[in-house]
């Protein structure tokens, strides 16, 4: 791959204030940025990162590959190195050390990665989302602590600020940058771009580039719009971050249980779910007990009317998406629509969102068949379509493009973010 403008716009991206975010770059010698390997003039230089993306539900290590040449002004990504281990550190909460096993564990992957000679340069870097975020402080900084001591032993180098949790607005501002750079829509003055839909277990992001200044002076007041400049001009994006949307914390507060511990003694229950169905589910470190309506209230509508309360009045409607951009879904997006058997597992695909309308009926009506359906494919197909309809306002004609990774990459802010560190790591 050519190298090009979008990795310097990666590299030198500053990160994104609590609110308005204002992104600022300015072109430097990225020579003074990135670790010399001491190789002879004239021949390319490997350097190594590793990224620890600490999510809701699974803990996942991202190990890349840059290559700089001395031709060219522009390092190169070469290769991503991906593993993941579910559950995510949250369900550690009241465990903490167990979180830093579990680190510990993905670090091997790191280790037979990048090879010895370049450990002690290679920067190790760990972000938490939504899991974290929904966790009380103590709790959250105790799972910090953990990873940091498992840091500081190991073989890596460990910067300043090396594990800590991601402001929301970075996690979707990140994740536009890297999809755009992936998918070569950063190349030039950016007409045409791809806007994201992530679903994390926790929180849900939308990031998009308006074409009508519409979109951003109607955006609500707070941390719903981004800007960074990039060879002479300001990108303004829009972008939220919604803390308890993502579909795990959806399952809660459409089951009635967000916010309900201590109440472990409780059976919470939704027409979302079979009605012969009782079990304990799990999630950010408690166990809940849910059911279907044994009372025989379940099937699509019903359930539609259940989830439209997490979404109602707290998803904002953009001024355009219709007009806008090509999306980008990923993340339980993606593994839903293969549940479903509306995309290839490996290859994703193009997806309307009528089309999660259609499976999500066809889920709720066949709940009789537990457990050959699984018990919650109603509830979230259900709730994908209810978010992407009467929460952010998608028609239901939209083509989304599901996909897993771009060009060999998984899809997500990890490669934005790790760039994005470099900058304000600045090793030499």
């Amino acid at each position: 791959m050519k190298p090009s403008g979008p990795l310097l716009l990666l590299v030198l991206l500053a990160a994104a204030g609590p609110s308005r975010a204002q992104f600022r770059t300015s072109l430097l010698d990225l020579s003074g940025i990135l670790p010399s390997l001491s190789r002879p003039a004239n021949h390319s230089r490997i350097f190594y990162a590793v990224m620890f993306d600490a999510g809701s539900t699974g803990t996942r290590i991202h190990v890349y590959t840059f290559i700089q040449s001395n031709s060219e002004p522009l390092p190169v990504l070469d290769n991503e190195m991906f593993h993941s281990i579910k559950p995510g550190l949250s369900a550690y909460a009241d465990h903490p050390e167990t979180a830093g096993e579990t680190v510990r564990m993905l670090l091997k992957v790191a280790k037979k990665t990048v090879p010895r000679l370049d450990w002690k340069r290679t920067p190790l870097v760990l972000r938490a989302t939504a899991g974290l975020r929904l966790l009380p402080a103590a709790k959250a900084q105790a799972l910090l602590d953990q990873v940091q001591l498992v840091f500081d032993e190991s073989p890596f180098l460990v910067p300043d600020n090396s594990v800590s949790i991601m402001n929301g607005t970075n996690e979707g501002i990140l994740a536009w940058i890297s999809l755009n750079f992936l998918t070569d829509h950063l190349n030039t003055r950016a007409t045409k771009t791809v806007g994201i839909l992530d679903l994390g277990g926790g929180s849900t992001q939308i990031t998009f580039l308006p074409k009508l200044r519409t979109t951003i002076e109607s955006a609500p007041d707070g941390d719903y719009v981004a800007r960074f400049d990039f060879l002479n001009s300001t990108f303004e994006l829009y972008t939220h971050s919604y803390l308890g949307n993502g579909l795990m914390a959806a399952r809660l507060s459409t089951l009635g249980a967000l916010g309900a511990e201590g109440l472990e003694w409780q059976v919470f229950k939704s027409s979302c779910l079979p009605s012969k169905f009782r079990d304990d589910w799990s999630f950010g470190g408690l166990t809940y007990q849910v059911s279907g309506d044994q009372d025989g209230r379940a099937g699509y509508k019903p359930c539609y009317q259940e989830v439209l309360q997490v979404v109602k009045g707290i998803i904002h409607q953009p001024h355009e998406l219709e007009d806008s951009n090509v999306f980008y879904a990923f993340s339980y997006y993606f593994d839903r629509a293969v549940d479903a058997g509306l995309i290839n597992n490996v290859q994703g695909g193009t997806v309307r969102v009528r089309d999660f309308k259609k499976r999500a009926k066809e889920a709720c009506n066949k709940m009789t068949e537990y457990p050959a359906v699984s018990p919650f494919l109603c509830m979230d197909l259900t709730y994908i379509t209810c978010l992407l309809k009467d929460g952010f306002g998608f028609k239901d004609g939209t083509v989304l493009q599901l996909t897993k990774k771009v060009k060999n990459v998984e899809a997500s802010w990890a490669l934005g973010a790790m760039l994005d560190h470099f900058h304000n790591l600045k090793i030499h």
